[in-house]
């Protein structure tokens, strides 16, 4: 066992630490990861209980250390005011409210919603249902549906859930591995327990998400951003693009984001993008607005539609 080099007061902000990334440790584990004897656990868990963090003690098999909801808030240098209006701050940040937040926001939240006091998780609700923003471009999503989804994929656990896709309505169960935030919009990449794939969820289109308690040994998946990136560009989609822009790709990766298309090097000077829609007319006039020349290479319909965009934008010019 390695000796601790971490003095009383971070080494219980550690073990806190370990305490929320997961369930159940038990005692040996956490000696190992902050290099101390299970005597000195067991005395910070003491410390850290003093202090008002509800920790469980499980003993026998499959038992161990837990992080539970508390009867009053841990001091987090918060009153209960206060704790409200972060949760709430949150919440709307994980909405995508606050931009480059998100993914930050639904980890700390999921942390603040552990030891949340029922009574002022009501009061945070009722603020979160009674107020709306303005965002007609991206539908949201729900902070329950996120936290649900959120604590799933750190506990190993599944989950049953309605999903509305443009085929209709179907009822789902599977074994979520890893959210993705791209711009304003949340996807899920989970293992389809019913189609036996890996599948991705926009969130935004996932109702009445349960969480049963049933835990299940991790699959070797693949890459969850690259995945959800591969599939939001190509899958679903009437038409797929592919287009060869004159403009390095360093320099277009910084126009167009991850979300909308697939950018591929076609030497220094040139970039092949791939991009899918539902109007060919959309994506040609999103391929107009970028600051550089282009070529279509597929499929053939977007040619003509780019030759009439183009005629219709010179007859607007006097």
């Amino acid at each position: 066992m390695a000796t601790s080099t971490l003095g009383p007061t971070a080494r219980i902000l550690r073990l806190l630490d370990l305490l929320q990334s997961r369930p159940t440790w038990s005692g040996t584990e956490l000696a190992e990861r902050l290099g101390v004897t299970t005597r000195s656990v067991r005395r910070d868990v003491e410390r850290l209980r003093g202090l008002g963090y509800p920790v469980r003690a499980e003993h026998g098999a499959g038992g161990g250390y837990q992080l539970g909801m508390g009867r009053r808030l841990p001091p987090l240098l918060l009153d209960d005011e206060e704790a409200v209006a972060v949760a709430v701050c949150l919440r709307l940040a994980a909405g995508g409210t606050v931009e480059g937040l998100g993914e930050a926001a639904v980890r700390t939240l999921a942390k603040l919603d552990q030891v949340l006091p029922a009574r002022l998780r009501s009061q945070v609700e009722a603020i979160h249902r009674s107020t709306v923003t303005l965002d007609s471009l991206t539908p949201s999503v729900d902070a329950t549906v996120l936290l649900t989804v959120a604590r799933a994929v750190r506990d190993t656990e599944r989950i049953s859930f309605s999903y509305s896709a443009p085929r209709g309505r179907s009822e789902r169960r599977a074994e979520p591995y890893r959210m993705v935030a791209t711009g304003r919009r949340w996807y899920l990449l989970a293992y389809d327990l019913e189609r036996e794939d890996w599948r991705t969820f926009r969130l935004d289109r996932m109702t009445v998400v349960r969480s049963g308690g049933w835990r299940f040994r991790p699959r070797e998946a693949p890459d969850a951003a690259e995945y959800v990136r591969r599939a939001i560009t190509r899958s679903g989609y009437e038409h797929v693009a592919r287009v060869r822009i004159a403009a390095p790709r360093s320099d277009v990766e910084q126009v167009v984001p991850a979300s909308v298309g697939i950018l591929t090097a076609a030497g220094r000077q040139h970039t092949i993008l791939e991009a899918g829609g539902h109007d060919l007319r959309w994506i040609a006039l999103h391929l107009g607005a970028l600051p550089w020349d282009f070529e279509v290479l597929e499929p053939p319909e977007l040619v003509d539609v780019v030759r009439e965009l183009g005629a219709r934008l010179a007859r607007a010019t006097p």
